[in-house]
């Protein structure tokens, strides 16, 4: 993606944000978006006008339940330490499992569930809940001890402890992540 394109999506996400902090009734702007095969929600349908990132990336939803970083963070919290592929070195990422995420929107998290996760950047990837389990994906909110910032890899990451499991250890690093967007901003629950 180019800077400008980024930085265009990235002021996009802030405006989304702010606009449905009242919607949500949270304490801060929503950060994470889910719908699909969902319980009632805490928001109602996109908005052609104010939802411009989700609009541009073709996204539509009837309701929706949305996180901000407190209600993320209230869920119980999950620590994985990965060699991440941008420095080699292993970090610790911290946040809530993927599918408690899910579960408390009041989407079922049984098998054969599946997901689209998806990055501001547009970058989306299907899921399997089988597989979100089997790996551990949390939802990462921190970065070695501190909130990831919007710009960097946050301030949402889906991913999990590629080291941990001899399936992806022993791919090259910089393969070992094509599951884990960064810059998480939205989840789809799709019907089983």
């Amino acid at each position: 993606m180019k800077k400008r394109e980024f930085l265009a999506a990235t002021g996009t996400l802030a405006l989304l944000a702010s606009s449905h902090a009242a919607v949500s009734g949270a304490g801060g702007p929503p950060l994470l978006t889910v719908s699909g095969a969902i319980g009632r929600g805490n928001r109602g349908p996109l908005d052609p006008a104010l939802d411009q990132m989700m609009v541009k990336q073709k996204l539509g939803f009837e309701r929706a339940h949305t996180f901000d970083f407190g209600a993320l963070a209230a869920l119980p919290a999950t620590t994985v330490r990965p060699t991440l592929e941008y420095d080699g070195k292993v970090h610790a990422l911290r946040g809530p499992l993927l599918v408690d995420v899910l579960r408390a929107t009041g989407a079922a998290t049984a098998a054969p569930g599946r997901v689209l996760l998806r990055a501001i950047d547009g970058y989306t990837v299907p899921l399997t809940l089988a597989l979100a389990r089997q790996y551990g994906f949390i939802v990462a909110t921190h970065l070695d001890g501190k909130p990831m910032p919007l710009g960097g890899l946050g301030p949402l990451w889906a991913v999990y402890d590629a080291d941990a499991h001899a399936d992806m250890a022993s791919k090259p690093l910089g393969e070992r992540f094509a599951l884990c967007p960064w810059g998480l901003y939205y989840i789809e629950v799709l019907k089983s």
